[in-house]
């Protein structure tokens, strides 16, 4: 029987939501073993002299522990 754990991170791109979920995700990967999912939390833009100059995500990643 495995047990899995979740942690939550935070991501940033200037780019996309989707490119923030990327760097987060392989982020996560470098440090954390056996990642099975994320799933978005929140999202949020930051606007800066009325545009929007980056993406933000609120990540929740789930990995397998190890016995």
């Amino acid at each position: 029987m495995s047990v899995a754990r979740v942690t939550e991170i935070i991501a940033t791109s200037k780019n996309s939501f989707e490119d923030a979920v990327s760097k987060g995700v392989k982020r996560a990967t470098k440090t954390l073993h056996g990642v099975t999912s994320a799933w978005v939390q929140s999202q949020q833009v930051v606007v800066k002299n009325d545009k929007i100059e980056g993406y933000r995500v609120n990540l929740k990643v789930t990995f397998i522990l190890k016995d």
